[in-house]
């Protein structure tokens, strides 16, 4: 049952799948790619292929339309949820380290998906 109660959220969030590659920020080795289920200025839920204790940062590459680069910047996890039995998890994340640049491409972004609707 979908959650009904106060949208607490500080940024529109958007549905959207974007390629997206992580790892862990301290390891240099070990990305992985998925995709992004949806996206704010604030943060993203990410399916990833293991659990990701809260508090966990991750350095994140994403992929928008409107920049040919992909975009850089550091989440936190706040949850992994298990989807899938050892293979899938819903993992939410809270973008740390935006810089500005990167900031308008998200903005660009979400303004296009919720005008699009």
């Amino acid at each position: 049952m979908p959650y009904a109660g106060p949208n607490r959220r500080k940024h529109p969030r958007i549905n959207g799948r974007f390629i997206v590659s992580y790892r862990i920020l301290e390891e240099a080795e070990n990305v992985d790619i998925s995709q992004s289920k949806n996206l704010s200025l604030g943060g993203m839920l990410l399916t990833t292929n293991r659990f990701f204790e809260p508090g966990t940062n991750l350095a994140i590459e994403i992929r928008l339309p409107f920049d040919p680069n992909p975009i850089m910047l550091i989440g936190r996890v706040l949850e992994s949820k298990e989807i899938t039995k050892n293979l899938i998890y819903d993992s939410r994340l809270m973008f740390l380290a935006v810089d500005e640049r990167h900031k308008k491409v998200l903005h660009q972004t979400v303004d296009y998906y919720i005008k699009k609707g």
